[in-house]
């Protein structure tokens, strides 16, 4: 895909954004955009950067390690959206500006113990399961408030928030019920562990993003309608 192509589609996605948010009666400042580039090779985002895009959303640690390291010439944000795998806190410690995928308290500990050695703080979005399916990550919603109480534990890390992925589909009322169950946990959250201020809702990718922000998305990740289609490697 060419530089212009996406120039092109961001200013395409940006108007989207611009139009829900106007239909949502929001402030465009109140919804950020993260482009998700995994298994975009580094060149594809050195066109992102191009365009005027300074941050990006990876599954992988590994990944974001990886072009971290292509593009140390640029200063930029890097935000793991993805599960994370225990042996990978160490290095996700290191090199993430943000965690949107926290779900588990063993991950936790351990990126607390390696961010206290580091003399630095992440901010987290504890993911949630709205859709109920076995395939997806996250916790069930009845169990995110003692979750997000236990996080106290872990002082180096920054709860700012929830995230889901919605159920796939073309059924609109079912992924609207998705983001209304996280708005209703963030509520929850805000009345009672005021400490954190719990603003973020990270819903919404490049199907239902604008549904998303009708709904309160504070942050919207979107890949496809930015980046086009996944390049996924051979594997023989």
């Amino acid at each position: 895909m060419s530089s212009e192509t996406i120039s092109s589609n961001l200013v395409r996605v940006k108007a989207r954004i611009q139009a829900a948010c106007e239909r949502a009666g929001r402030d465009l400042s109140e919804v950020r955009l993260l482009p998700v580039s995994k298994t975009h090779p580094s060149g594809v985002l050195r066109d992102a950067v191009a365009a005027g895009v300074r941050e990006f959303g990876e599954n992988r640690v590994q990944e974001i390690d990886t072009k971290r390291a292509e593009m140390s010439d640029l200063d930029l944000h890097w935000a793991l959206i993805g599960p994370l795998q225990s042996n990978k806190c160490r290095l996700a410690a290191e090199i993430a500006d943000e965690f949107q995928a926290l779900e588990r308290l063993k991950v936790a500990r351990m990126l607390n113990r390696r961010l206290d050695e580091l003399d630095k703080d992440l901010d987290v979005l504890i993911e949630v399961n709205t859709s109920g399916e076995e395939s997806k990550h996250g916790l069930n919603p009845g169990d995110v408030l003692d979750f997000a109480q236990a996080l106290d534990e872990f002082p180096r890390l920054r709860p700012r928030g929830l995230t889901t992925v919605a159920i796939p589909g073309p059924d609109m009322g079912k992924v609207a019920a998705c983001f209304e169950t996280l708005r209703d946990l963030q509520a929850k959250l805000k009345k009672n562990i005021p400490a954190h201020s719990w603003r973020e809702l990270s819903m919404g990718m490049s199907g239902d993003f604008e549904l998303a922000i009708e709904h309160g998305s504070t942050c919207v990740r979107v890949g496809s309608a930015i980046f086009g289609a996944r390049e996924y490697p051979n594997r023989a």
